[in-house]
């Protein structure tokens, strides 16, 4: 993993994250408004999304934020406690509980049981929401505020700790093969459309 180039801000790479998890949440919501109108659960797709957003969105992101960005702005003077550092802390555990919710339906699906694969559709719609707004707040707020706040040192403290961040295995991946993750399930699942209901 590279250090970003001298001319980027401190939080590009975390903004380019962002729109990647952005796409897999949008093939969330598709495979999940498929279901609810009659296609089928597609137990693989969802799988995978719920499976990138727990590593990716979660274990590599979110903890790059929450352990080098969140305190380094608050070191600057971005508050937390009543501020947009705790906001997007408190949004962090409920993208969390989702999260677990989707994943203990996908155990239930596997298990077979009764009604799993609808306990699947309210916390999905629900993340997709949260994460969309989350990272709406972050790249148009929080991050337009670091960037604002950090110097040249802050900048370039942070890019090294999340450059070796980078180099940690999430669910035994590399970040890199997270990113090919996000690619393959968009390829692959990302057109799908609902058929009309006969």
């Amino acid at each position: 993993m590279t250090t970003p180039p001298e001319s980027s801000t401190a939080t590009e790479g975390l903004r380019t994250e962002h729109q990647i998890i952005l796409r897999v949440a949008a093939v969330l919501e598709t495979l999940t408004e498929c279901f609810h109108r009659g296609d089928g659960f597609e137990l693989e797709g969802l799988s995978q999304c719920v499976e990138f957003l727990r590593y990716f969105a979660d274990a590599c992101h979110h903890t790059k934020e929450e352990e080098l960005l969140f305190p380094l702005l608050e070191s600057k003077g971005i508050l937390r406690e009543g501020g947009p550092i705790g906001v997007m802390l408190y949004e962090h555990q409920i993208a969390r509980r989702y999260t677990l919710e989707m994943r203990s339906a996908l155990s239930a699906v596997l298990r077979k049981e009764d009604g799993a694969a609808e306990k699947f559709i309210e916390p999905a719609r629900q993340y997709v929401e949260l994460i969309r707004r989350h990272i709406h707040k972050e790249d148009t707020v929080l991050f337009d505020m670091g960037d604002g706040v950090m110097d040249e040192q802050d900048r370039a403290c942070y890019l090294r700790g999340a450059c070796e961040a980078d180099c940690k295995l999430f669910g035994g991946r590399k970040r890199e093969d997270l990113v090919a993750m996000a690619e393959q399930i968009d390829a692959r699942w990302g057109d799908r459309k609902s058929s009309p209901p006969s």
